[in-house]
């Protein structure tokens, strides 16, 4: 049974029998979500994320993103010290700074980054990578000075700047918004991944310019990846009113929230969530 294995392998394991009722809930919802899959051509499943992808060069390995997006970040989603979005939290800088000014470093500091991942791999990561990383910032720049007509590289690398600052601010904005500040959870106590996922993960309205930019799976559709990470984005997409009608028939939390809302809500409650340690929650009778 496809949908079994893949519960196992997301949920880490079965429990005792009181987890059985736990469990079939996630695989009952797995197997929906895999007849939408099964339903769906090939275009739709993996066609459409890979023609954008083919477009778009990105900085990190993919032993770095795997280390960092997968192991850690779902496997410990809201789980304190472990996948709690820590990597964002800057607790000396005011929130103004942290806010609106410090993602502005991010193009900088990004490749830096990257590169200091890359120490103890393979001479072929590291060529592939920084292959990579520089083809990526080529093609923009190449279509800043011959599509969109700048004469000058300093004015064509300025743009490139601008262009990136100015979305690492609600890059930075929905990495957190979209975790903290829901129920976190302790590393040796945790309730099932259904639960863990459903409390600890919120979606953001559809935005044109941050789908694109973003993808669903960041934006509108976090639910829905982190409960099936396997999934591609415009998979996501397309099995969110499943997904939502199923937790909401199941009496399960289907979080969502806007982004002005969650903006208001972190820069109120900046020295609560972003400096100090959050609580961590006790979900009564589900563990």
């Amino acid at each position: 049974d496809v949908a079994k294995v893949i519960e196992e392998v997301l949920s880490g394991g079965g429990g005792g029998e009181e987890d059985v009722g736990k469990e079939s809930v996630m695989m009952e919802l797995t197997r929906l979500v895999q007849k939408v899959m099964k339903e769906s051509s090939w275009w739709e499943r993996r066609g459409v994320d890979c023609s954008i992808l083919t477009a778009i060069c990105g900085s990190f390995s993919a032993q770095a993103g795997m280390h960092g997006h997968i192991k850690m970040h779902h496997a410990h989603t809201n789980v304190i010290g472990l996948g709690d979005s820590s990597v964002w939290k800057v607790p000396f800088l005011p929130r103004v700074v942290y806010l609106f000014l410090a993602p502005l470093s991010v193009p900088v500091i990004t490749p830096l980054v990257a590169l200091a991942h890359l120490k103890g791999h393979p001479s072929g990561v590291v060529a592939r990578t920084v292959l990579m990383i520089a083809l990526g910032l080529y093609s923009q720049y190449w279509l800043l000075i011959n599509v969109s007509g700048f004469r000058s590289m300093h004015g064509a690398l300025f743009c490139m700047l601008v262009c990136r600052a100015m979305f690492s601010i609600p890059y930075i904005h929905v990495n957190i918004f979209q975790h903290i500040g829901l129920p976190m959870f302790s590393p040796t106590r945790r309730p099932k991944r259904i639960y863990q996922m459903t409390h600890g993960v919120l979606n953001l309205p559809r935005n044109p310019l941050l789908d694109w930019t973003f993808g669903h799976s960041l934006i509108s559709c976090h639910v829905e990846h982190h409960l099936f990470p396997f999934l591609s984005d415009n998979m996501c997409l397309k099995v969110k009113p499943v997904v939502s009608k199923y937790l909401t028939e199941k009496t399960l939390p289907y979080q969502e929230d806007t982004y002005l809302s969650r903006l208001h809500l972190f820069f109120s409650k900046y020295q609560e969530l972003m400096v100090l340690a959050p609580p961590i929650t006790e979900l009564v009778g589900l563990q």
